[in-house]
């Protein structure tokens, strides 16, 4: 059983899972299991490149980011598993106890964050009821977004990046997954607010 499994490998998936791994000396992580999806063949980053990325290299390639970040995960938080090559098919249950089967296996999870593209072609099913019109797309582009307030969709169900209606930036994806993951640090702690940095101190 997972205690978080994060669906999508990029931007926003990736930074929910380096701020979940970076807490983990806080006595309510230790015993927490954090899984990702680092499924990332879709991910709109495979045809970007980055002038405009704050502590991004100008010229950077999105299809170097994508393979740095999972290679980064690996080496600075082993603790969290990364699940790559499976796509995520559908969704079912209530929080705490969800299952999310992919096209090669199941696993159970009390809680899910979807990261991944705002695209139409969205077909997780067990989530299909949750899709509205991107609020912050041109019409013609026919994105779409999961219903949430504040990112989160239903109890133990969570969105970001691009899927919560956000604009498609690098920096804001970014933050989005940051803010799910001191979301669910604040779960863990009970309740009480709490985020985490790193520190030369």
């Amino acid at each position: 059983m997972f205690d978080v499994l994060i669906i999508g490998g990029g931007v926003s998936g990736m930074s929910c899972a380096l701020v979940l791994g970076s807490a983990k000396n806080k006595a309510f992580v230790t015993d927490k299991k954090i899984g990702i999806f680092t499924h990332q063949k879709t991910s709109s980053l495979q045809e970007a490149i980055f002038y405009n990325a704050y502590g991004i290299t100008p010229g950077k390639l999105g299809s170097e980011l994508l393979t740095e970040s999972t290679q980064d995960l690996a080496a600075t938080y082993p603790h969290i598993e990364q699940i790559p090559n499976e796509k995520v098919i559908k969704v079912e249950g209530t929080y705490p106890e969800f299952t999310v089967t992919t096209n090669k296996n199941s696993y159970q999870t009390k809680n899910i964050v979807v990261g991944i593209g705002s695209a139409n072609t969205f077909d997780i099913e067990g989530l299909m009821q949750y899709i509205e019109p991107h609020k912050k797309a041109l019409p013609e582009k026919q994105r779409i977004q999961l219903k949430n307030e504040d990112h989160k969709v239903a109890d133990g169900i969570y969105v970001i990046g691009t899927l919560a209606g956000w604009r498609s930036q690098l920096a804001i994806a970014a933050g989005s997954g940051a803010a799910v993951a001191t979301d669910i640090l604040t779960l863990w702690n009970n309740g009480v607010q709490t985020h985490t940095h790193d520190s030369i101190r």
